[in-house]
């Protein structure tokens, strides 16, 4: 690869926004990274960085080797089992999903008492816990009103939308 090819190649990445570019032939290998993005938005000017590599062509083997035998192809089944109820009052609970995602946590602060325990009464409306999304603390209120039977998430753990936070008994 030419110089002049090489440069052309330096200026269409800095103008198409890409990070990186690779390019691998017979006898050269060349590597371009920029970090051209991220400089343009602090206002600092600074040209791609560029990493060649020489690549050595590839010796001939006196021995053939046999071709590696051809594997069968292995398919992946997931079965879903459905755990069966406990018994029949943990039918009739309810339970309080996360509707975000973020972090889990059971308190405001770690010097301070978690907002819901086991065996705790709330009210529609109260805080139950808070979930953090991109540094933003969001207090999650109870929907329903009745007594926590069980915490599902450890606190300061990552949950996803619509994951599972607390069994109710809405009784």
């Amino acid at each position: 690869m030419k110089i002049s090819e090489i440069q052309d190649l330096i200026k269409f990445v800095a103008r198409a926004g890409v990070n990186e570019v690779e390019i691998e032939q017979k006898d050269f290998k060349i590597l371009i990274k920029s970090d051209y993005l991220a400089k343009k938005k602090s206002n600092f000017k600074e040209e791609p960085q560029i990493i060649q590599q020489q690549v050595p062509m590839a010796m001939p083997q006196a021995v053939p080797q046999a071709p590696a035998p051809v594997q069968p192809a292995v398919t992946a089944t997931v079965e879903v089992k459905e755990t069966p109820v406990a018994d029949k009052a943990e039918a009739n609970y309810v339970t309080v999903k996360s509707q975000m995602i973020g972090t889990f946590y059971r308190s405001a602060s770690p010097d301070k008492p978690a907002f819901v325990s086991v065996g705790d009464s709330i009210k529609e409306g109260d805080t139950i816990c808070i979930i953090e999304a991109m540094k933003l603390f969001n207090e999650i209120e109870s929907e329903i009103s009745g007594k926590i039977v069980k915490v599902l998430v450890d606190d300061a753990t990552p949950v996803e939308f619509d994951q599972p936070l607390f069994l109710v008994d809405p009784s």
